[in-house]
């Protein structure tokens, strides 16, 4: 029976992609990808040549359609988002849940996503983490969202673009100026900046600089956790 592969690629450092993701590629029929030209830089950097369909988070149920139909006709696919891990933030959760329904086998290939490598380089967060992704670029559901995160007890971990980090560390400030955060800033790439300290002290940093770029992500600690006691941020 075909079969659908879940790959993941590289968040930044091409260096970062598996020998397996690497070969489920070149055996694979078909590419479903949630941007072709990003999939396609990817796989002409490796020296990969296959047919890419779009499948992105605009078209994603007309595409699992377009996948179940290749799956239906003998033909092993592969889906690639843009970076990291598929279904984490990014697409991939509705054509599974397709496939799966129609009684194709599902196959993850595991890999970098900047959830994990946040987290590898946090420090002690407790055994309960809560990764919640993007918030709402609304200020007043952003703040209720954070409210709530906080009120669980727990760690948890958002994204956040270059152009919202102030305002999201900002609304985190407000309601707990002292609470310890970990940012990672362009994770795996030339540029990767990882910042730990308070809330208070880590949106400073950001609002003095002239401009920010980069994707963030953000894990904000629990009450319980031991990212405690930091008299200044951190930067490394």
């Amino acid at each position: 029976m075909s079969v659908l592969y879940v790959v993941a690629t590289p968040i930044g450092n091409l260096g970062d992609i598996t020998y397996r993701a690497l070969e489920t590629f070149k055996a694979v029929d078909v590419i479903a990808c949630e941007d072709t030209r990003h999939t396609l830089r990817l796989l002409t950097h490796f020296e990969i040549r296959k047919p890419l369909i779009y499948c992105g988070a605009q078209n994603e149920e007309e595409a699992a359609k377009k996948v179940l139909a290749l799956l239906k006709n003998g033909q092993n696919v592969a889906y690639a988002s843009d970076a990291g891990t598929p279904g984490l933030s990014d697409p991939g959760a509705v054509l599974v849940q397709s496939v799966r329904n129609a009684g194709y086998t599902v196959v993850p290939i595991p890999g970098v996503s900047a959830f994990a490598a946040l987290l590898s380089v946090a420090g002690e967060t407790g055994k309960t983490v809560i990764f919640e992704g993007f918030l709402s670029p609304k200020q007043g559901r952003r703040r209720a969202r954070l409210r709530e995160l906080i009120e669980t007890g727990y760690a948890f971990v958002l994204y956040e673009s270059p152009y919202r980090i102030v305002k999201l560390l900002t609304d985190l400030s407000e309601i707990d100026v002292n609470r310890q955060v970990v940012v990672g800033r362009e994770m795996t790439k030339i540029h990767e900046e990882v910042l730990a300290g308070s809330a208070g002290e880590i949106r400073d940093l950001f609002a003095s600089r002239e401009k920010i770029l980069g994707e963030f992500s953000v894990l904000v600690a629990g009450k319980k956790c031991s990212t405690k006691d930091i008299k200044e941020p951190i930067i490394y």
